[in-house]
């Protein structure tokens, strides 16, 4: 029996890879002679990195750079010298766990040291990027990114704009003349599972921003801000267009990257299925197992596990789910690919105690075991 195990991380507690030998360990104690193949998975948040560079021959990269508040963080992303690529999460350099929450304003978080990250690789001669954007601290509209790579961002007497979306409040101009060299020999493959515009009620100001710290007044000034930041982007790219799904995300990055670089947004889980080989894997496979941290409503809406159900689906596989918590309207989910999922919380604990990683392997072990069983004796 052939079984593959691609199930996104469990957020706080077990990484894509963890949570996925976790899974197999279950399976194994029901029949060792099982083949297994554990991949990891992402859809543009959390363990993209992993997820697109697992298998490959990479150099990982780490560069002091500016956090989300200004101080420095040390940022990893990986290089893949064939093929002149970088693959990046724009989370190690401004993502939310790295600001304490009484720390959390969006008026003061920055995306500059994903711009570093971007330009420590072009100088290192890569020329094709992968950037996952999920989990981002900002609502800068990524003009601290594009700040990095040498485009000006104007006060009305020619100073540069502070950090932060506060900045975007004094923009009155953006200058070109010394954004970095070979910028513009770059293609960038933006991955998100976001589709939200620039402004507006979807906008990302409204909402995202409160997870960030952002009080009602903030959105509102925020969404203003951006508006008149789109307006001057569109001055200089005619194509810069704040109405674009996915131009919200990561507090207005996916715009920042559309209007300024020459790059795609793109499905997260698209890009890692279609990077990682996942479908060759699935051809031979009798099962599909796959899951996240909390299975619920949203998950139908295009994240990861509804990623590899649809690919499995096209192969005409059986796919189980797995989930530390699973919501009464999961069960949209069965609509979508997969076929049964399960809850692992086996006694009722605090939340902290069952994300603690321990104890997240073993009710993931221990859960795969059972269902396993019951799979087994399905097949006869």
């Amino acid at each position: 029996m052939n079984i593959v195990i691609a199930i996104d991380s469990l957020k706080g507690s077990l990484t894509s890879l963890e949570a996925g030998h976790a899974i197999a360990e279950g399976i194994r104690r029901v029949d060792p002679a099982v083949t297994l193949t554990v991949k990891p998975l992402a859809d543009g948040g959390e363990g993209t990195v992993e997820a697109l560079t697992y298998g490959k021959t990479c150099i990982a990269e780490k560069n002091m750079v500016t956090g989300p508040l200004g101080s420095p963080v040390l940022c990893e992303y990986h290089r893949i010298p064939d093929t002149k690529s970088a693959i990046i999460e724009m989370a190690g350099a401004a993502g939310l766990p790295l600001v304490p929450e009484e720390k959390r304003n969006p008026l003061y978080t920055t995306t500059y040291g994903v711009g570093e990250t971007i330009r420590d690789a072009i100088q290192k001669g890569c020329r094709n990027f992968i950037i996952g954007i999920g989990g981002s601290a900002t609502n800068d509209g990524g003009i601290g990114m594009l700040q990095a790579l040498g485009y000006e961002f104007l006060t009305a007497d020619g100073k540069n704009v502070p950090h932060g979306a506060l900045g975007l409040s004094v923009l009155k101009a953006i200058k070109t003349d010394h954004v970095i060299p070979h910028l513009n020999e770059c293609r960038f493959r933006i991955a998100s599972d976001v589709t939200n515009v620039l402004c507006g009620e979807q906008g990302c100001s409204a909402v995202y921003g409160p997870q960030k710290g952002a009080t009602p007044s903030m959105v509102h000034d925020m969404d203003g801000w951006l508006s008149h930041y789109a307006a001057l982007a569109n001055k200089i790219n005619p194509k810069a267009d704040p109405s674009i799904p996915g131009s919200g995300a990561a507090g207005g990055l996916g715009f920042a990257f559309l209007a300024f670089t020459h790059a795609s947004l793109e499905s997260g889980i698209q890009i890692v299925l279609d990077e990682s080989g996942l479908a060759k894997d699935m051809e031979t496979a009798d099962l599909i197992i796959t899951g996240e941290g909390r299975l619920d409503g949203q998950t139908a809406m295009g994240k990861a596990p509804i990623g590899v159900a649809g690919l499995a689906k096209q192969y005409q596989k059986p796919v189980i789910a797995l989930a530390g918590s699973v919501t009464k309207d999961a069960r949209i989910c069965n609509q979508h690919g997969i076929d049964a999922f399960f809850p692992i919380l086996r006694t009722i604990v605090p939340l902290e105690k069952a994300m603690e990683p321990e104890l997240a392997k073993e009710n993931l072990s221990d859960t795969a075991e059972q269902v396993f069983r019951l799979w087994s004796l399905k097949r006869g």
